[in-house]
């Protein structure tokens, strides 16, 4: 007997599609109005979604290209932003790693072995993650300030101390991977142990690459973490070239002159490398995401 659908569900289901429709909207809403502010001429945030004009002079000088003004004269870039970009790369890819090589070690640590105090040490890892990183910087500020004294490359207006300070936020990584670990049963290890591999090899070979999916997540975690983290690289770093995009991007605003549509530019322009980062490890985060919470 073939099933009768009732009449109002049908506009139930319209209903339905109508409200996804006006929620994807309402969610490209934001990202739509940057690219119309960075299309139009001069540098206002008001105006119409829908420029009168168009213009790709803001998105020359977010790539480095002078662009004739009004007056008839050539305007240079004003700040370095493909410099800025690519120091938040640098520092986000490799403190994304060593993030990783130090979360993963110690997950596997906690998840496989016993020693004294371990779970008082999880717990006071996971107890001073719960203070943002804010409150340190005065520490911080002085820690690194000391260091290049005598190690001047690993001192202030340094990447490689962003990298190092960045890489101490792995208490939250830890416990993700530590419960991945856990879901994953012992005897793969036993069985090769059974064929002679020591614990090293079967962690390299056995337990990593069943690890893929989770650590693909602490990566792009990491990696985010670094390219929009501004507290802490505003006190580390001076130099105009080298700052983070995130730090660099506050110079767009002056007090008396809000330079909104080179802002908007040097936005998207940066949004790119995030948008294919995950689109590279899209296949890993769907099942990674859920992974950690398994066991824990």
């Amino acid at each position: 007997m073939p099933a009768v659908t009732p009449s109002n569900q049908r506009w139930r289901v319209i209903a339905v599609h109508v409200a996804l429709l006006a929620f994807i909207t309402l969610t490209m809403l934001p990202l739509l109005t940057i690219l119309s502010i960075s299309l139009r001429p001069g540098n206002f945030a008001g105006g119409s979604l829908i420029p009168k004009a168009l213009t790709l002079d803001h998105w020359k000088l977010a790539l480095g290209i002078s662009v004739l003004g009004p007056d008839g004269k050539w305007e240079a870039p004003p700040f370095p932003v493909l410099q800025w970009i690519a120091n938040s790369m640098k520092v986000a890819l490799v403190s994304a790693a060593v993030a990783l090589l130090l979360s993963v070690t110690s997950a596997y640590a906690f998840a496989r072995m016993r020693f004294r105090g371990k779970r008082l040490t999880l717990d006071a890892l996971l107890l001073l993650q719960m203070f943002p990183s804010v409150l340190a910087l005065v520490a911080i500020y002085a820690i690194f300030d000391r260091i290049g004294e005598w190690v001047p490359w690993l001192g202030l207006n340094s990447h490689w101390s962003l990298v190092l300070a960045y890489s101490g936020g792995i208490a939250q990584y830890v416990w993700l991977i530590k419960g991945y670990f856990e879901s994953l049963p012992v005897e793969l290890e036993e069985a090769a142990a059974v064929d002679g591999a020591t614990p090293l090899v079967a962690f390299v070979r056995v337990l990593l690459p069943l690890a893929g999916p989770i650590l693909a997540v602490v990566f792009v975690l990491a990696f985010l973490s670094a390219m929009i983290e501004y507290p802490i690289a505003s006190v580390l770093l001076h130099e105009e070239s080298q700052l983070t995009l995130a730090v660099g991007s506050r110079m767009f605003l002056f007090n008396q002159r809000y330079l909104w549509g080179d802002f908007a530019a040097t936005a998207i322009l940066a949004g790119l490398p995030l948008t294919l980062l995950f689109l590279f490890t899209q296949r890993w985060l769907v099942s990674g995401l859920s992974a950690g919470a398994v066991k824990g």
